[in-house]
């Protein structure tokens, strides 16, 4: 991955993939510190917090792959402490903001959160000296997106696409027809090399999901 670090974070009371993404390299930001970039923050800000610390990671970004509660409780805190920006899918706007729709309520405390930017499908947001390109992927949610990295091979796809499975669908705003749309029409026509980092579990390729998946035999 040309240089390419992910540290796998798993918080939370579902067991979430927190990434922290940053470049294998001379620090180039404050104090020598290397930029980075969190995704998913689903709880414990201070254990994420400190993960920087011992990478030297200093994260320019937040970026949510879709609004559920596992997978942001920790980026309001997170925002505030390291002054950066949230980034989320622009049809996610309304889940993210309703603690009923985000279920953060079974977690204890219901939480609105609104994102700093509001991202379009087929966005490119620049991070790490590299394109991300949003890909507006609805069915687990009706707002969730995958970021496409293809100069590196990287997805990361949130709760859509997971090792030889796919996101839930019975949550507001889920639909059944729309994840396997999502899948067949978006997911599986990137490279088959691509490395996919899910929202849960194990990591996968998109040639061997398109093998093994069940969403498979739709395409």
């Amino acid at each position: 991955m040309n240089g390419w670090k992910i540290r796998t974070c798993v918080v939370g009371m579902i067991s979430t993939n927190c990434y922290l993404v940053y470049r294998d390299e001379a620090g180039t930001g404050p104090e020598g510190t290397r930029p980075g970039v969190i995704i998913d923050p689903g709880d414990n800000a201070a254990y994420v917090e400190h993960q920087c610390l011992q990478l030297g990671i200093q994260p320019q970004a937040i970026l949510l792959t879709h609004g559920h509660f596992d997978h942001l409780l920790a980026a309001g805190e997170l925002r505030e402490h390291f002054q950066i920006p949230i980034y989320a899918g622009e049809a996610e706007m309304g889940m993210l903001r309703d603690p009923d729709l985000n279920l953060s309520p079974m977690a204890g405390d219901p939480v609105s959160l609104t994102a700093d930017r509001w991202l379009r499908n087929k966005e490119t947001v620049s991070l790490l000296s590299a394109d991300w390109k949003v890909l507006h992927t609805p069915g687990h949610t009706a707002g969730s997106v995958c970021y496409y990295i293809e100069e590196e091979g990287l997805l990361f796809s949130g709760d859509t696409l997971f090792y030889e499975s796919y996101g839930r669908t019975d949550l507001p705003t889920g639909s059944s027809s729309a994840i396997i749309n999502s899948l067949t029409e978006v997911v599986f026509a990137l490279p088959e090399e691509t490395r996919v980092w899910p929202g849960h579990g194990e990591t996968t390729r998109i040639g061997h999901e398109k093998k093994y998946n069940p969403a498979a035999r739709f395409v």
